[in-house]
């Protein structure tokens, strides 16, 4: 549904003669659809990418998206934004004191794993070894944990946390391996199904994420913590519109 009302505010703008026209998606729709996994699918997040130049936006802005790919699907600037440092220092005033593993939820992520590992001046790394089921696509079989765990603080990090399966089964997996804690660090909250309930019954510590997303007051529980990407958004917003530089606001690593 925002969807549709973004693209018809944007063509309102185009046809009210704007001179230029920036979408803010913090969360970019269909971002996981970039490509045909089977035979006969679609490829959404191209679509969505069209959309957004077919009603009239000049420039997309996006934070985390979940293949950087994503950006070459729209024929513009696309700003792509991070909230690695602000889930980072959340972590850093919430458990600097502890001995911390990065661990990436799977062999795919583990880049993102490696930018963690750094912020944090190094903490070793881990990975879960799994296997998915190409026809259900949303729920995953947690194998084995590689890298060093044991007595350790894990953080989990991924871009999106969305039925909760694949986080509360590698939670499990590193609770076999030895881990004495375990915190999840995400940038969105899809929260779908089962979600809530799988992580609030979880033997997981915390779960940080972003408003990149609206978290309904119902969908919150004891154990989430919600960080504020406004802050981040502003100065990307100010940075556009004074013809400065949005890189100069995170790495540019991607």
């Amino acid at each position: 549904t925002w969807l549709m009302e973004q693209l018809i505010m944007v063509d309102a703008l185009k046809r009210a003669s704007a001179k230029r026209i920036t979408v803010v998606a913090p969360f970019f729709p269909y971002a996981r659809q970039d490509k045909k996994h089977r035979g006969r699918e679609p490829i959404s997040a191209r679509l969505v990418a069209d959309m957004f130049k077919t009603a009239g936006a000049d420039r997309l802005m996006t934070v985390d998206l979940h293949t950087a790919q994503i950006q070459g699907f729209f024929d513009g600037p696309v700003d792509h934004l991070f909230a690695l440092d602000l889930l980072v220092d959340h972590v850093v005033q919430r458990w600097a004191d502890r001995d911390i593993t990065v661990v990436s939820p799977d062999a795919g992520r583990v880049r993102v794993s490696e930018r963690w590992s750094d912020k944090l001046g190094g903490t070793p790394l881990a990975f879960i070894h799994k296997t998915r089921d190409p026809m259900r696509p949303n729920e995953v079989v947690a194998n084995r944990v590689v890298g060093d765990v044991a007595g350790r603080v894990c953080v989990i990090v991924d871009d999106m946390i969305d039925t909760g399966g694949t986080i509360v089964k590698a939670a499990e997996t590193l609770f076999d391996a030895g881990a004495a804690d375990v915190i999840v660090a995400a940038t969105h909250g899809v929260l779908s199904g089962p979600a809530v309930d799988r992580l609030k019954n979880s033997r997981i510590s915390e779960v940080v994420i972003t408003n990149t997303l609206p978290i309904e007051p119902e969908r919150q529980f004891d154990k989430l913590t919600v960080l504020s990407i406004a802050p981040l958004l502003a100065r990307a917003i100010k940075e556009v519109f004074e013809d400065g530089s949005v890189t100069s606001l995170f790495d540019g690593a991607s």
